[in-house]
């Protein structure tokens, strides 16, 4: 058991309550400023293009089959010039 002032061990009900008090202490800190503006980009009011996480996932599918596709000719490329 902890003794003398040191933290009490992990998993013990102290030590479950101390970082119920932690969490909940200072309740304003730069945390809560951070979370308020990154909500903000998931919002219907924020500015900016909206597109759905499909076709976010569609175009970079599509770019690396692009970039693929670049390297396959660049290499038939040298190889016919050499």
């Amino acid at each position: 058991m902890a003794t003398g002032g040191a933290a009490p061990a992990r998993g013990s009900a102290a030590a479950t309550a101390g970082m119920r008090r932690r969490r909940t202490a200072g309740g304003g800190g730069a945390s809560g400023g951070a979370a308020g503006t990154m909500l903000q980009f998931y919002t219907d009011d924020a500015p900016g293009l909206k597109i759905s996480p499909n076709v976010v996932l569609v175009m970079s599918i599509g770019f690396i089959a692009f970039v693929a596709i670049l390297h396959v000719m660049g290499k038939l490329y040298l190889h016919k010039t050499a």
